[in-house]
């Protein structure tokens, strides 16, 4: 069935339904729909168990980011589907976290996800941990004959270089997926949307996602940490940090590479996976020199 038929079909609507496609998405199908009582986003998503979404988990975490008052609310959900409250906002680019008012706005928004999502959380909910997922994606394109498996024996002896360094780590309910185009801009506020990968980790996944998706510069990314912790990070922690970057950056290359093999949505994925391998070297040499 169509996108825009499973959509009408749906028991949730009121009065006549307009439907307009909502662009963006590399995993989803989404949509903004009118009825007769307001205005409203639809993602429409099967399960993707090669990257480790399970919708039911996007389900849990999308409730208590909404109940946080970090993420509008989610009004319908049945299997591939979600129904969600339409916010007047527009998606944030990497050049409008480069302004110091908005990336200390973003920032703040990232602490309440660790601060405030898991006293909100009910039932089971997944654990992301990227040495794992890289782990997992390396036997994947091995299984399926991916182009890139020539790559993974170096790779992945890079990853647990960077595990090692990265160390013990203290669990938070993360986000896990900081493109700046998941943070919306309304009006004075942020909102933060997309919570298929979200899960339990370690806090340096998401402000190293964050800072290497808007491609901050060496004074910014200082910022940020800075205002993360309330003080200004020291070189241990710079190296644990950094680390968590490298792998960040990793995981997005490898999540590109699987993506060639399964996805049917029309993007670039070839030079999406060369883009953030290129973006991993530069990262992982600049670690080593600062070791």
């Amino acid at each position: 069935m169509r996108a825009e038929d499973r959509i009408r079909a749906m028991d949730f609507w009121s009065g006549p339904v307009t439907i307009t496609p909502l662009g963006g998405g590399i995993t989803n199908v989404n949509a903004v729909v009118q009825d007769g009582t307001g205005k409203y986003v639809v993602r429409l998503g099967a399960d993707i168990p090669e990257h480790g979404i399970m919708r039911w988990n996007e389900v849990a975490l999308a409730r208590a980011a909404a109940d946080a008052g970090i993420s509008p609310a989610l009004r319908h959900a049945a299997p591939g589907l979600l129904v969600f409250d339409f916010v007047e906002a527009i998606a944030l680019t990497p050049e409008d976290l480069h302004d110091p008012q908005v990336l200390a706005q973003a920032v703040d928004l990232v602490a309440r996800v660790h601060r405030d999502l898991t006293p909100r959380l009910r039932g089971p909910v997944l654990t992301f941990w990227v040495f794992h997922v890289l782990r997992d994606y390396a036997g994947y394109l091995r299984d399926h004959a991916s182009p890139h498996v020539d790559k993974l024996d170096g790779l992945l002896a890079t990853a647990a270089e960077l595990e090692e360094a990265v160390g013990p780590v203290r669990l938070v309910l993360g986000h896990n997926d900081l493109l700046p185009a998941n943070i919306l801009q309304g009006g004075d506020r942020l909102w933060l949307v997309d919570w298929e990968y979200g899960g339990f980790n370690s806090a340096l996944f998401d402000l190293g996602g964050l800072a290497s998706n808007a491609g901050l510069g060496a004074a910014a990314e200082q910022g940020m940490l800075a205002r993360y912790l309330g003080h200004a990070p020291d070189a241990a922690y710079l190296r644990r940090y950094g680390a968590m970057k490298c792998a960040s950056l990793l995981r997005e290359a490898m999540w590109s590479m699987v993506s060639e093999l399964t996805s049917d949505i029309e993007f670039d994925y070839p030079a999406y996976t060369a883009e953030n391998l290129a973006q991993f070297q530069a990262a992982l040499t600049a670690w080593k020199e600062g070791a």
